[in-house]
């Protein structure tokens, strides 16, 4: 029952700690220094080399800039997508939602710190009459496709016949523009497109000067403010952490009181220990310091086996769940480990007050 009772709370309240703690540091990643906080959308190709000289004499960064050309799926494997679309089986229902959907498609020859090729082979340069387009793993898979299969995609009214060259993972938590489908260079560049480029802006008079110039300079360009996203978001947090704080609070609170009242409902049984190894023999120094290490073993396994189920569960929480990273902190850990185990002693060690400075007969009299 002690070991229960331990376990379970401290896995309850290690689960609530290690899972905000691990969202509010993905959060703060996610707005560090390193990060851009500016998206310009909507750049047309004429003005794209003009906002730049703009943008660098404000001193401001190009973290990124990508061209984007809308398309949608033509045909997979021959087959039209629209024929795809009316068939009735149960294996193409689920890959619907990319058949149907838009694609926002860019051309480059490199691939990006949020992309890993996980099959296939990267081609950022077209070289022959064949085309190799990279694919995003999750939609490859929804759509039935795989490296080397060849389909089509319908650039505005014009087939493009591609072959799967390669699949990619993708990072879609970076603040980053991020595509499902990547085409080589050589291809796309007279196609209608405009662009997104990326940037940071170092403070709140920086961006309300580049909102200022670039809306007055180019009025079809938005411009969004990622650092009012974050600073929302971390607000929503901050309420969340405050409410997660009173609850574990609370909980501790039930806890506490849960594990008196276990120690409290074992004094029984440590009374009979007590008189058994008094009746045996053993000095009052021997029977405090067996206590001791059985209360010590106790608190010690009920906390073990609780944070490694803490960890366990905060790791597939974050990856299932939140898709998130798992990067717990292991100093609290370990303090939660010591603080259960010595609380566990010395609730025990003052349960036990009084059993031990009694002769065995006027113990168990008082017992009975």
């Amino acid at each position: 029952m002690l070991m229960l009772g331990l376990g379970l709370g401290t896995f309850l309240l290690s689960t609530l700690f290690l899972a905000q703690t691990n969202l509010l540091a993905h959060i703060e990643s996610v707005g560090s220094n390193e990060q851009p906080n500016v998206v310009l959308f909507d750049i047309q190709s004429d003005q794209r080399e003009e906002l730049n000289a703009q943008i660098e004499a404000m001193g401001l960064p190009l973290l990124q800039q990508v061209p984007i050309v809308t398309m949608h799926i033509h045909s997979i494997k021959g087959t039209p997508a629209r024929e795809i679309r009316r068939d009735s089986t149960g294996n193409r229902r689920r890959g619907n939602w990319g058949l149907r959907h838009e694609y926002r498609a860019t051309y480059r020859d490199y691939l990006t710190d949020s992309e890993n090729i996980v099959a296939g082979t990267w081609r950022g340069e077209t070289t022959g009459d064949t085309v190799f387009v990279s694919l995003e793993e999750s939609v490859a898979s929804s759509l039935g496709v795989s490296v080397g299969d060849p389909m089509a995609f319908d650039v505005q009214g014009v087939p493009i016949e591609v072959v799967v060259g390669s699949l990619r993972s993708v990072d879609w938590q970076r603040v980053m523009p991020n595509f499902l489908a990547v085409f080589p260079t050589g291809v796309l560049e007279p196609a209608p497109q405009f662009h997104v480029l990326v940037t940071r802006a170092d403070s709140n008079e920086q961006m309300a000067a580049l909102q200022r110039d670039v809306v007055r300079s180019f009025p079809n360009v938005s411009v969004i403010d990622l650092g009012s996203i974050l600073s929302t978001v971390d607000n929503i947090l901050g309420k969340v952490s405050l409410v997660i704080r009173f609850m574990a609070f609370f909980s501790v609170s039930v806890g506490l009181i849960v594990l008196i009242g276990v120690i409290t409902g074992s004094r029984y049984q440590r009374i009979q220990e007590s008189v058994l190894l008094k009746t045996l023999g053993a000095s009052r120094r021997q029977v405090v310091k067996i206590m001791v290490l059985e209360y010590l073993f106790l608190g010690s396994f009920a906390a073990a086996t609780g944070l490694v189920l803490s960890l366990g569960g905060v790791w597939a929480l974050s990856r299932y769940l939140f898709e998130i990273g798992f990067s717990p902190d292991y100093l609290p850990v370990a303090v939660a480990f010591w603080l259960v185990s010595g609380l566990t002693v010395l609730v025990g060690a003052l349960s036990s007050r009084g059993i031990h400075s009694s002769p065995p007969l006027e113990v168990l009299r008082s017992v009975g």
